[in-house]
């Protein structure tokens, strides 16, 4: 079994060696493999990962020339994967606000699930460090994405997942042109009515504590605009 962990980066060279360091640490019998997707960090994010890269084999690197946003940068992570023929993906934050650790908990359910979230939301409010104005955010926009999805799950906007990548081939993901809340809406909502099965397993998240948020009101609002879109167009057959 062939299992890749994609990671987003910018600006994230506070953070990046600590990731790496982190997940190697995980006991696990199953190889994990690392593609960091850098959108061109001025802080010198990419030059940390090369060198990190000449004692990690597994570890691997792709280089774009500017900052495209979240979901381009797991779009090509999962054509990368597909391309070298991975069975699993992990989608991690760069930020350390997952836990590697927490790899193990979708592993235990890669045989019965298509997709497994880390779920913040599942057995209550599992979020340490966030301001109570975020929380809240985040809490009801979970809500607000359930009932137009329709979907019972809690933590729809959950960006620590493990997606079977057999589902994915499924996704004509030049189509996906949602960012940050709603692109991971919009992935779960699409495999969900693909007939692929869905779980969460309940996390703990931890806000960071070195580097600047991603976080905008531009990705609030194009949440609270596209999420009754999916519904729209799936009663529509579009």
């Amino acid at each position: 079994m062939k299992i890749l962990i994609i990671t987003p980066t910018y600006n994230e060279n506070s953070n990046i060696a600590e990731l790496i360091s982190k997940i190697r640490e995980v006991n696990t019998k199953q190889k994990l493999d690392i593609l960091i997707i850098d959108d061109n960090s001025p802080d010198g994010t990419a030059l940390t990962i090369k060198k990190i890269m000449n004692q990690d084999s597994r570890l691997y690197l792709v280089e774009r020339n500017k900052k495209k946003g979240l979901a381009s940068a797991y779009c090509e992570g999962f054509k990368w994967a597909i391309k070298n023929n991975y069975n699993y993906i992990i989608q991690m934050d760069a930020d350390l606000s997952h836990s590697p650790n927490d790899v193990l908990k979708f592993i235990n359910k890669l045989n019965k699930y298509d997709v497994i979230i880390g779920s913040r939301y599942k057995t209550g409010v599992n979020v340490v460090n966030w301001p109570l104005r975020r929380l809240i955010l985040s809490y009801f926009a979970n809500i607000y994405a359930r009932i137009f999805t329709g979907l019972d799950i809690y933590d729809l906007t959950s960006g620590y997942k493990c997606i079977n990548v057999d589902a994915l081939k499924t996704i004509n993901l030049k189509k996906i042109n949602s960012d940050g809340y709603s692109f991971q809406i919009e992935m779960n909502f699409i495999l969900a009515n693909k007939g692929f099965l869905l779980t969460e397993v309940p996390i703990i998240f931890h806000d960071r504590t070195v580097g600047e948020s991603k976080m905008s009101k531009k990705i609030i609002l194009e949440a609270i605009c596209k999420v009754p879109l999916f519904r729209i167009k799936k009663i529509l057959g579009l």
